[in-house]
């Protein structure tokens, strides 16, 4: 293992540590001082011992007040409307069979709502999504402000929880606390063949009951949908954080390696407790680490998601990041693995062709990981570059994976890359600032100049589709999504559109301060478009006819107007009508507060500080 990185990687960790460094060490002095607290059940009144422990059987009771014993605090995100989260649901069981095995006791501190965007896709209910991560994140410390536990564990995949997880837990920086995935579903229709399908019922080839067909066949068991979106880039980052049990990302979850991996968990969280490995989650998360994670997403061409969330992530650890990060690591990171939308496999493949471990490995062995750092497992970043499996008697074993690439399409060596850089651009310019996930993108698109389009939602594109009136060259600029505007829905239904255009030869791309995420694909995207048009971004100033340059060779994003006229510019207002349409209904009421105060989505669309 090196513990010692590229000079460029070691700089850019250097320059975010400076920047952090007043609000790190307020951050490790709070977390510090409460770690110096006598054990829940000694420091608290006997009637709040009793509130804590009143439901737990008599001998667990006995144990964790007059024994001591170590208690564990689940959070878990269980439940059934999300395939990726239903193997959830024996979890706990599971998780207190191992504890008693080893003399320490579980409580399920609390559940955590876990909303699915695939169900939501396109629907009001997406305009909770990003808000949801800091509901999860507040759900959280409801949850372990009860102030009891010596440890915690945290049940979660997709999207938004286990970011929201995270930055709830590192919001209770004392306690050791180890993640437990539940795995990817099966391998059903492919990525590729689901994805012609929807740009066929795009163009009215097919009718709802084929679409209805394919998306059945794509998306049809229990785990997490097979493509390297938000769910499973969550898995890799993890994995490179060294808060799983090494290789645990991608076991399918009725593998029955799942179980072992799980009761594993069990087993290392209590090792984290106290003594010489005590190693609590915000002395764990330090800026090495969060580094570590940010290479991982740009090796592997991970969602663009987590160019919010991450930072989001970061700043619950005290540590300061930006998207100027991103992009100078991206410039020094390898592109080494090749997963749907990315590629033509999904995380099956990923996974056989070697996956989290394979990747983690080549950029250690490549100076370009930090493999100094904490992890709740045993052997360190190392462990991270082996596969877990079990032994003829059953036990856990990790040995070392393949030399050689199992398939060279999937990942490569750090030698041979895909790309010498990894799959991210920053874009800036007259527009603001915003991002490319340029791995999806082919090269010849890569720069874009054409006329805009401007668009109020993604409904008002689809219905300028659907009559045939944009069959040209030109860019799309859909506003008011940004996090102020509706909570920042992600814009899956404008891909399929804008492909069926780009594959008739022609040369479209899309600007917006609106979201496309892990799934985002072929079409050229300035996304997340800072500061966004609600909060004052130029963005409202372009006009439908402005000719726009989205240049992800330079790194630029403008208006090609002249500097007086767009001075004089004033930045449009949304209609009162679109206003109305993103406040009220399905709850989203409930979210005003949140719309009004949240930071930008390069400041991680936090709400809460």
């Amino acid at each position: 293992m090196k513990s010692t990185v590229i000079a460029p990687i070691s700089d850019i960790t250097a320059r975010i540590r400076e920047r952090s460094r007043v609000t790190r060490e307020a951050y490790l002095a709070r977390t510090r001082a409460i770690a110096q607290r006598d054990r829940g059940a000694d420091r608290m009144g006997c009637a709040n011992v009793a509130h804590a422990f009143a439901a737990l059987p008599g001998s667990d009771k006995f144990r964790v007040v007059a024994e001591k014993a170590p208690h564990i605090g689940v959070i878990t995100a269980y439940n059934d409307m999300l395939s990726a989260h239903q193997p959830y649901e024996g979890y706990p069981a599971v998780i207190r069979d191992e504890a008693r095995r080893l003399g320490a006791t579980v409580q399920v501190a609390g559940g955590v709502p876990a909303m699915c965007d695939g169900v939501t896709q396109g629907l009001p209910g997406m305009e909770l999504s990003l808000f949801s991560r800091d509901t999860i994140a507040m759900a959280t410390a409801v949850g372990l402000t009860h102030d009891v536990f010596d440890a915690a564990l945290l049940l979660g995949v997709c999207d938004k929880i286990v970011p929201g997880l995270l930055i709830g837990a590192l919001h209770f920086g004392h306690l050791p606390c180890v993640f437990v995935p539940a795995g990817p579903m099966s391998t059903g229709l492919s990525n590729s063949d689901k994805s012609k399908v929807r740009e066929q019922f795009a163009q009215g080839l097919v009718g709802r009951d084929k679409l209805l067909e394919a998306e059945s066949a794509a998306y049809h068991g229990a785990g997490t949908c097979t493509f390297y979106g938000t769910a499973n880039s969550n898995q890799m980052l993890l994995e490179a954080m060294g808060l799983h049990v090494p290789g645990s990302a991608f076991v399918h979850p009725h593998a029955e390696l799942r179980e072992q991996l799980t009761r594993e968990s069990v087993r290392q969280v209590l090792k984290l407790r106290r003594g010489e490995r005590y190693t609590p989650i915000g002395e764990l998360v330090d800026e090495r680490c969060i580094v570590n994670a940010m290479i991982a997403l740009l090796a592997t061409g991970g969602s663009t998601n987590h160019l919010i969330h991450w930072v989001a992530v970061a700043r619950s650890a005290g540590i300061l990041i930006d998207w100027t990060d991103f992009s100078d690591l991206s410039a020094h990171v390898p592109l080494l693995a090749r997963v749907y939308p990315n590629g033509k496999a999904d995380v099956n493949q990923f996974q056989a062709a070697g996956g989290p471990g394979f990747v983690l490995r080549e950029l250690l062995d490549s100076g370009c990981l930090h493999g100094d750092v904490m992890t709740v497992a045993d052997g360190g970043m190392a462990a991270y570059g082996t596969l877990p499996a079990l032994g003829a008697d059953g036990a856990l074993a990790w040995a070392p994976l393949p030399t050689e690439s199992g398939d060279e399409s999937i990942v490569r060596k750090a030698a041979v890359p895909f790309s010498a850089t990894g799959g991210l651009k920053l874009l800036q310019g007259n527009l603001g600032r915003g991002v490319m996930k340029v791995s999806a993108v082919p090269e010849d698109r890569h720069v874009i100049e054409a006329p805009a389009i401007v668009f109020d939602s993604q409904d008002a594109l689809h219905v300028a589709f659907k009559k045939g009136e944009l069959e040209r060259d030109f860019v799309a600029v859909v506003r008011f999504q940004g996090p102020k505007a509706n909570g920042m829905p992600e814009l899956h239904k404008l891909t399929p559109p804008l492909a069926v255009l780009q594959d008739r030869g022609f040369r479209v791309a899309l600007v917006t301060d609106g979201r496309m995420s892990g799934a985002s694909g072929k079409v050229p995207a300035a996304i997340h478009v800072s500061p966004e048009v609600l909060g004052g971004g130029p963005l409202g100033k372009v006009r439908t006819g402005d000719v726009v340059r989205v240049d992800a060779v330079s790194g630029t994003l403008d208006a090609l107007v002249d500097a007086a006229t767009w001075a004089a510019r004033t930045i449009e207002t949304r209609s009162d009508a679109l206003a109305d349409d993103a406040g009220h209904g399905l709850g989203r009421e409930l979210f005003a507060g949140l719309r009004r105060n949240v930071a930008t989505a390069e400041e991680g669309a936090i709400s809460w500080l």
